[in-house]
C-alpha cells in the first residue's frame, strides 16, 4: 500500500494491490465536501464560528484561531484524506493538535467539514459539551490527541508515523504546533526520531505567529531562523506566509509530493487575529482582550473583508 497522485483525480489517492499483484486505484473519499466553496470562503467559515464560540464563554483563544484559519483551510479542504460521517476511518490522515488551547480553532474547521454539527457551536466549553475549552480526544470526534501539555505532540506524530508504516497504512500524520514549542526539549528529541525513521509519511506544521503568554517568541528561545535548524537536523524544511492561502496550499503539495524519505516541516508565519482589524492591532493578543459588544464588530468587519 502506498501513496501516489493519479492523475484522473488531480489529489493523492490510494493504491493497493490485490492478491494478483496488480495495482488498484481507489478515489480518495470526498463526501460531505462542497467542492464549489473556495478555500478562502472555508477559511472565513472557520473564522465566523470561532468568533461565535467565543462570544458564546466571553473569552477564548480566539487570536490563535483567527491567525491560523487559513492554514487548518487548506489542511482540511485541501490535504487531508477523511471521511466527515466516520472519524476513525481506518485509512485517515491523521491531524494532530498539539497546542491544545487552539482547539476552538479545531472545532471550527470540525464543524466546517462535517464532522461536528453545527447545532453544537452553542455548547462550547459548557458542561458535558464535546468540545471543551483545551482539546480532548476522549470528548471530540476527529480530535487525535489530548494535547496542550506543551512539547508532546511531535513526539506522538512520530509514534504514530512509525506504527502507520509498520501496519502498512499508507495514511500520513500532520501534527499542528505552536511556535512556543520549539522551546522545549522534547520536540527536538521528537525532531532527531523522525529522521532516524526516514519518517516520511509525517508532516509538521508550525504556527509561527510569535507570540507567547510572557511576550514575543523571538524573544525567548527561538531567535534565529526556523528551516536551516530543521534541515541541519535532516528535515526536508519550506517557510511561508500562513495566511496566504496559495503559498500554504504550494507547500502542502510539495511536502506531500517529496520523494525523498525524510520527514517535513512547514513554518507558517502567521498574524494573530488576523481579518479583525482592531484586534490586530492590540498590543496583548495571546489571550486577547475581546468586549461583550466587540465581538459582534469583529463578525461585521470578517464580512466586509470576505471574498467576492
Amino acid at each position: 500500500m502506498f501513496r501516489k497522485f493519479h492523475p484522473c483525480f488531480d489529489v493523492l489517492a490510494l493504491s493497493v494491490a490485490n492478491p494478483e499483484g496488480e495495482e488498484i486505484m481507489t478515489p480518495p473519499d470526498r463526501s460531505g465536501r462542497r467542492s464549489n466553496v473556495s478555500l478562502e470562503e472555508r477559511a472565513l467559515n472557520i473564522r465566523r464560528k470561532a468568533l461565535r464560540m467565543g462570544e458564546i464563554q466571553g473569552q477564548g483563544y480566539i487570536g490563535q484561531a483567527l491567525g491560523i484559519a487559513d492554514v487548518l483551510a487548506a489542511t482540511y479542504f485541501h490535504a487531508l484524506e477523511y471521511r466527515p460521517d466516520d472519524p476513525e476511518w481506518e485509512g485517515r490522515d491523521r491531524f494532530l493538535l498539539s497546542i491544545g488551547h487552539y482547539a476552538i480553532a479545531l472545532y471550527a474547521a470540525l464543524m466546517e467539514a462535517g464532522v461536528l454539527p453545527e447545532e453544537e457551536i452553542e455548547t462550547y466549553g459548557m458542561d458535558d459539551s464535546r468540545m471543551p475549552m483545551s482539546g480532548m480526544a476522549s470528548y471530540t470526534p476527529g480530535m487525535e490527541i489530548t494535547g496542550g501539555s506543551l512539547g508532546h505532540g511531535l513526539g506522538i506524530a512520530v509514534g504514530m508515523a512509525m506504527g502507520l508504516r509498520r501496519k502498512g497504512n499508507p495514511a500520513l500524520v500532520y501534527n499542528l504546533m505552536s511556535d512556543g514549542e520549539l522551546g522545549e526539549g522534547s520536540t527536538w528529541e521528537a525532531v532527531m526520531s523522525a529522521v532516524q525513521w526516514k519518517l516520511d509519511n509525517l508532516i509538521c506544521i508550525v504556527d509561527f505567529n510569535n507570540q507567547q503568554a510572557d511576550g514575543p517568541t523571538r524573544d525567548a528561545l527561538a531567535v534565529a531562523a526556523e528551516p536551516p535548524k530543521w534541515e541541519a537536523f535532516g528535515w526536508h524544511a519550506q517557510e511561508v506566509d500562513g495566511n496566504d492561502m496559495d503559498a500554504v496550499v504550494a507547500a502542502l503539495d510539495a511536502a506531500r509530493a517529496l520523494a525523498e524519505p525524510k520527514p517535513r516541516v512547514i513554518i507558517c508565519n502567521t498574524t494573530m487575529c488576523k481579518g479583525v482589524d482592531f484586534l490586530e492591532r492590540r498590543e496583548i493578543t495571546h489571550f486577547v482582550r475581546v468586549e461583550p459588544d466587540e465581538w459582534s464588530k469583529a463578525l461585521a468587519v470578517l464580512e466586509e473583508g470576505k471574498p467576492q
